[in-house]
């Protein structure tokens, strides 16, 4: 399945400093995955002390990244 990133999500990516590799390796290989609002999903990979999460949805074949943030990982359960 592909994955497309949307502006806002790369603008995100941008002020956290993450990489596309990043957020492609947490979609595919996530430490965990949660259900988001609106049947979104929510990929989660722990590193160096906090947690990048990944909101996606999937569409026709896709899924589409809408936002991605880092968060201390001890909010969520990993």
């Amino acid at each position: 399945m592909d994955i497309r990133i949307l502006h806002h999500a790369k603008q995100r990516m941008q002020a956290y400093n993450v990489d596309e590799r990043m957020v492609e390796e947490t979609i595919r290989n996530p430490d965990r995955e949660a259900p988001g609002y609106g049947g979104r999903l929510i990929a989660q990979k722990k590193l160096d002390g906090y947690v990048l999460r990944v909101v996606y949805e999937k569409q026709n074949h896709q899924k589409v990244v809408i936002t991605v943030y880092k968060a201390k990982w001890e909010r969520y359960e990993m």
